[in-house]
């Protein structure tokens, strides 16, 4: 069965699944719930603890869910300015909308890229599949293009892999190399929030333009900006590999 067909798990919680088939938020799901309006195999369910399976018959407010769920995985190329979050009161545009209509399930970012930043960005309905690729134990090592807006100095490459301490934190590079002044391939192991950023602007420079190539196994390419696909079964495996536990 291809990767982004898997149906449902068994034993997944009442709120997830909702949530999984695209009906409305977990948070909204478990409202619904306790409000009494959510049912199982025609019996209203009110305990936000209840799980399912692929074979029950979920009903919300008199409308039934299909009862075979599709997880999705999938690899987004995020142009600059698109903001990697489920909202935005401002109203700027979201990374999550490129994938309307044709995926109907809610998903969400693995991790993020800044406003400014474009580059490579996980997506995925498959929460423990996300907390996984997310938590630092995982060491995903990922790549980054990056142009500042001065000549960086050569010091700047030791440094930032031996550590910068800033506001109490270490930032620390796999690895750091200059590909002409301006231009620098950083890799990350772990990623601390706008860490490159925040790294070069202790040696007084910005960024210009900050543009993610791979996460792990899974490489941007050729994909075009504001364009999406599916990760391959390959991807998942080599992916898998680098869980402790892995995925099953």
């Amino acid at each position: 069965m291809p990767i982004d067909e898997v149906p449902m798990q068994p034993l997944c919680r009442l709120q997830v699944a909702i949530a999984h088939a695209g009906y409305c938020s977990r948070r909204h799901a478990e409202q619904l719930i306790t409000a009494g309006k959510v049912s199982v195999n025609g019996q209203t369910v009110t305990q936000l603890g209840f799980k399912v399976n692929a074979s029950d018959v979920i009903g919300v407010d008199g409308k039934t869910l299909g009862n075979e769920i599709r997880y999705h995985y999938l690899a987004l190329h995020k142009p600059a300015g698109y903001l990697s979050a489920a909202s935005d009161q401002y109203g700027r545009p979201l990374a999550v909308d490129l994938f309307k209509p044709e995926i109907t399930e809610r998903i969400y970012n693995i991790g993020r890229l800044d406003l400014q930043s474009s580059g490579l960005l996980l997506f995925t309905n498959d929460g423990a599949f996300a907390a996984k690729v997310a938590h630092p134990s995982s060491e995903i090592i990922k790549e980054y293009q990056v142009q500042t807006d001065y000549p960086v100095p050569s010091e700047f490459c030791t440094r930032f892999q031996s550590g910068i301490m800033d506001a109490g934190e270490l930032l620390k590079a796999e690895s750091v190399k200059l590909s002409d002044p301006c231009h620098l391939l950083v890799k990350l192991r772990e990623g601390k929030n706008r860490e490159i950023r925040r790294a070069l602007a202790s040696f007084d420079l910005r960024v210009r333009l900050l543009h993610r190539l791979s996460i792990g196994p899974v490489v941007l390419g050729n994909l075009a900006a504001g364009t999406w696909r599916r990760l391959t079964s390959a991807e998942i495996a080599e992916l898998s590999k680098l869980f402790c536990p892995p995925i099953e």
